[in-house]
């Protein structure tokens, strides 16, 4: 469960809303990607895990067509009806909400409306998925509020619905599942065409091991153009690629075996393509390693998976790449990559736990000498997924 403390939530809503009945509360954590990245809209396979940082959401039925929101981290109000959905300009964290009671509309299911009050802890624009941790907690929420019985694969759609329809960001489903099935200890292995997951254990704690995540202060302002290019970059090697293999789907049903043929498309599609294939491949070894107890073998595939971003796929940047040489210069450092769409955004390492101090002063020093900006570093712990929280402030399992 996460560090955050109900209480004030609780207060908040008392006094913001105190004709309301007595509040449930919902919490959803996000998520950092291990391995896998742009392999899930290809139908191939991702590696996340829930951190300990997320979204906590409290609310009651309050017998009208109104829903009235209030956040504490932005100290920002809203209201809207149900009748009449569309998008904030003002306040576009409600959007995430609002795309949520959509969604549920479009189930032929009827929200009531309710009173809310959110805060989380998630770092913004970190590329740490607050937005995922926002709608699965308010799915999770009302389902509970309205006695619904959704299934938690079933939220997870919808969830992703919300953003790619209502919001309009055409993400992959990776961010809501892990924010919702995440495990403590544990990463989780999902296939992104069937959506069969497997949670992996996570040997860190037993070997001191941590990950830190390193912000690098680069907002991603190319993310969202380029990721455009990239999607239909690897669409138009599949249809290239379907003359020799008639039958594939995606990029998912290309192997190493294919290589040659990968090779012989024309640039960038070869190398857009040759990423996809190998970082698949590297999620696979990925999960044997760490089913082995091999750390080092985890690590050395987190350094393959940068190299390939960076080069076939090339959605690393300068400060990123910078970010990855300076934490592999820290002795006991396993392995370091970029995480999340790329062009900015933040890295990963497997740190020892002795190391941290030094690695953190490494990082502050040497990045802001070589970029001039200030680094965030962040250090999670593998964390349950979403959950209903009871009056202790401990989550229903």
């Amino acid at each position: 469960m996460n560090d955050m403390n109900t209480l004030p939530l609780l207060q908040e809503f008392r006094k913001r809303y105190p004709k309301s009945g007595t509040p449930q509360a919902a919490w959803a954590p996000g998520r950092v990607n291990l391995l896998g990245e742009h392999t899930d809209y290809n139908q191939g396979f991702v590696f996340p895990m829930a951190i300990d940082a997320g979204i906590q959401i409290a609310g009651a039925l309050n017998g009208t067509e109104r829903v009235n929101l209030y956040s504490l981290d932005y100290a920002a109000q809203e209201s809207f009806l149900l009748e009449d959905i569309v998008p904030s300009v003002q306040n576009t964290w409600v959007n995430y909400i609002k795309g949520v009671f959509v969604e549920f509309q479009k189930l032929g299911l009827k929200p009531q409306g309710v009173d809310l009050v959110l805060q989380g802890n998630v770092p913004q624009g970190a590329g740490l998925s607050s937005s995922a941790a926002l709608e699965v907690a308010a799915a999770l929420l009302l389902n509970s509020l309205h006695g619904w019985d959704t299934g938690a694969v079933d939220l997870v759609k919808l969830a992703q619905k919300a953003e790619n329809e209502f919001v309009g960001v055409a993400c992959g489903i990776m961010d809501q599942f892990a924010s919702m099935l995440g495990q403590r200890d544990h990463a989780l292995f999902l296939d992104c065409r069937s959506l069969d997951y497997e949670a992996i254990p996570l040997p860190l704690a037993q070997r001191s091991y941590t990950v830190a995540v390193v912000n690098s202060g680069v907002k991603r302002g190319l993310a969202g153009s380029e990721y455009n290019i990239r999607r239909s970059q690897c669409e138009q090697a599949v249809e290239m690629l379907e003359q020799q293999l008639p039958g594939i789907g995606s990029l998912r049903d290309v192997g190493e075996e294919h290589l040659a043929l990968v090779n012989a498309l024309p640039d960038p599609l070869a190398r857009r393509a040759r990423h996809v294939i190998t970082e698949n491949e590297r999620v696979l070894k990925g999960v044997a390693a760490l089913k082995a107890g091999d750390l080092e073998e985890f690590g050395r595939l987190l350094n393959a998976s940068h190299a390939s971003l960076r080069d076939d796929y090339e959605v690393s940047c300068r400060e990123l790449d910078t970010l990855v040489e300076l934490a592999l210069e820290v002795p006991g450092v396993l392995g370091s990559r970029m995480t999340g769409a790329g062009f900015g955004g933040c890295t990963i390492a497997l740190v020892p736990q002795p190391s941290l101090p030094a690695f953190q002063e490494h990082i502050h020093k040497h990045y802001t000498e070589r970029t001039g900006l200030q680094p965030e570093i962040f250090v999670f712990r593998p964390a349950p997924g979403a959950g209903i929280i009871t009056g202790a402030g401990a989550p229903l399992s």
